[in-house]
């Protein structure tokens, strides 16, 4: 398997956990959303971006934005449905900074 490339981000997110109230943090399950997936929501979800340009953001190709995408909307809903904590660390980042073209 090849090494993933890096993948940037704009910024790292303020909070770096959630998790239901209902159930006590001792026998809560988690799930692990990496830092680039957080941001693949944030520009396509939030910032409604199409995947090209989120992808050139990212400087991933499209197919690989997508395929990121996916997997951390998969995580978010095993999350909210299966009422685990969400926890944002980790990943191939690094962090964006100046003027974007």
């Amino acid at each position: 398997m090849r090494p993933k490339k890096t993948r940037w981000v704009k910024c790292l997110p303020g909070e770096r956990c959630f998790h239901p109230l209902c159930k006590k943090p001792g026998v809560l399950e988690g799930v692990e959303v990496t830092i680039d997936e957080f941001e693949a929501i944030r520009l396509a979800d939030l910032e409604e971006m199409t995947h090209a340009r989120a992808a050139k953001l990212m400087k991933v190709s499209r197919p690989t934005f997508t395929r990121i995408l996916s997997l951390a909307h998969k995580k978010v809903a095993d999350g909210l449905v299966n009422i685990k904590a969400i926890r944002i660390e980790g990943g191939c980042c690094r962090i964006k900074t100046g003027r974007t073209k």
